[in-house]
């Protein structure tokens, strides 16, 4: 089977060009730019070039579009929720024998509308932390009222706009002076925004692959570090055994949606009430898949089998396995060290300066793998390496 990964810049599509590679599939990559990390890998077989996603997002399809019928293409593997999206809304113009194995556009675009999940969440009594939604700058006067510090939290993580695309992210406001200035910078394509109630606790990821409405397989991980620290991707995370109210939390969330492909559902737990908040759901790979490929969860090789007619048998996980991004870590201790915990948002039980250096320099642990650095692979260690270091 002949197979395209789409943005070679990301982690995500290294560890499935990996996976694939390694399997025996022919593995093609596309991204802006051949000096990337997924490009650089040995599994790579044929790196082909294509217009950003973000500023040129009709001249990406139409490059992906042509790449699939002068390749052969037969699996399509977007590997980012703005390629995702993309794609599958242009899904009836892919070749004949191509695959793209993702829910339909309609199912994708709800997902990744939080108020939308949240209101999916409470009618199915999944708990979720207290939300107000705010449908302009101003309506913040007229507005309920949340204790500081609020998270304030737009509706979606992309907004595609005439332009191209917006990014948004995740912030905090310690005041209501604070929470007035973030509002009023936000474009209007970014509303509704959600107000939330921080909760403070280690985030749980659960991780599935659903064909057609039916669940394929399931992976979980906890979270031990992140970039930024406060709360964001995870540089360090551990492959846990699913908890009973993970599980049916996420299950009820990804049956109701009659899921199709690959989702992460995002969590945190409350370190005083021990209660599991959902957070997002996530409708498309993931920056740590690498951790599940390790922990014996394969999940682009599954989907791959999936889109060619199979029913892979059901497959166990191993508890304890750690991977870390080794220059995503660094990054954050860096941080520590050179700012305060005040302006990085730490929560309580982060570890101290000095504590966190020892952890760090924990090379020798036998239950932790490098994500990006491997050795029938190096390439791409390298790689980032240098790019990580012309960025300082």
């Amino acid at each position: 089977m002949r197979v395209l990964v789409t943005d070679s810049d990301n982690r995500s599509a290294l560890a499935a060009t990996r996976s694939l590679g390694r399997a025996g599939y022919e593995v093609l990559v596309m991204g802006e730019r051949e000096a990337s990390i997924a490009a650089a890998s040995r599994y790579c077989g044929r790196f082909l070039p294509c217009p950003s996603p973000i500023d040129s997002p009709d001249a990406f399809v139409a490059a992906v579009l042509a790449a699939c019928r002068e390749h052969g293409v037969q699996l399509l593997l977007p590997m980012t929720e703005i390629t995702t999206l993309l794609l599958t809304r242009a899904r009836a113009q892919l070749p004949a024998g191509c695959v793209l194995p993702f829910a339909d556009e309609a199912t994708l675009q709800r997902a990744s509308d939080k108020a939308a999940m949240v209101a999916l969440a409470e009618s199915l009594k999944v708990p979720t932390p207290a939300s107000i939604r705010i449908d302009s700058a101003t309506a913040l006067d007229s507005a309920g009222v949340l204790p500081y510090p609020v998270v304030i939290k737009p509706g979606r993580s992309r907004v595609l706009t005439d332009q191209g695309w917006l990014s948004t992210g995740v912030t905090y406001a310690n005041n209501h002076t604070e929470l007035r200035a973030t509002l009023d910078a936000l474009p209007p394509q970014v509303y509704p925004v959600l107000l939330q109630e921080r909760i403070q606790g280690p985030g749980e990821g659960f991780f599935a692959l659903y064909a057609q409405g039916k669940p394929v397989a399931f992976f979980a991980h906890r979270r031990l570090r992140e970039k930024p620290p406060s709360g964001g991707v995870s540089v360090l995370r551990e492959s846990a055994e699913i908890a009973a109210d993970t599980q049916s939390y996420g299950t009820a969330l990804l049956g109701a949606l009659q899921w199709h492909g690959v989702a992460m559902v995002e969590f945190k737990r409350c370190e005083n009430s021990h209660r599991l908040y959902l957070m997002e759901i996530n409708a498309r790979f993931w920056g740590s898949l690498q951790l599940a490929i390790d922990a014996g969860v394969d999940f682009p090789l599954l989907l791959a089998r999936i889109a060619a007619g199979e029913t892979p048998a059901p497959v166990a996980h191993r508890v304890g396995v750690r991977s870390r991004w080794l220059l995503g870590d660094l990054d954050v201790l860096i941080k520590v060290l050179t700012q305060s915990r005040e302006s990085l948002n730490l929560p309580a039980n982060f570890p101290s300066r000095g504590r966190l250096l020892w952890e760090f320099l924990q090379f020798w642990r036998k239950d932790q793998r490098d994500e990006i650095w491997q050795g029938d692979d190096r390439k791409p260690g390298w790689f980032e390496l240098k790019k990580w270091l012309a960025g300082r």
